[in-house]
């Protein structure tokens, strides 16, 4: 374990996350990787990281290539707790990748996002 762990909730298919998973190895770090397609979320663990990086699981949600639109989530009125269920059942709908450190967590979208999370000469690019 690095005395600096950068976690790394990463899909692997998507080209942002790649990047930001190259930037982290390219500036010292290891990350531990989660593919969260597989891993799959928990309400709490959401919650916790949205809380960290100030984003409202509407913030945080998917919508294009996720089946937001037809479980009726982009509508107006829709729940904090509506949305977080469905992001546990349907992990796909959570925006990636998210990257929490030491220095906190962010929703890295562009990737340049995830330098402000790092520490070491190259976070300071």
């Amino acid at each position: 374990m690095s005395d600096f762990p950068v976690t790394v909730f990463h899909n692997p298919a998507c080209g942002t996350s790649r990047n930001v998973l190259e930037m982290v190895r390219a500036a010292g770090h290891e990350p531990e990787v989660v593919e969260y397609l597989k891993a799959g979320w928990t309400a709490d663990q959401l919650r916790a990281l949205f809380a960290e990086a100030g984003l409202t699981p509407r913030d945080a949600m998917r919508e294009k290539g996720s089946p937001a639109a037809e479980l009726g989530l982009l509508e107006a009125g829709v729940s904090d707790d509506a949305i977080l269920a469905a992001m546990v059942e349907h992990p796909i709908l959570v925006n990636r990748p998210l990257v929490k450190t030491p220095r906190g967590a962010a929703l890295c979208r562009p990737s340049e996002k995830v330098l402000d999370l790092l520490d070491g000469p190259a976070a300071a690019r």
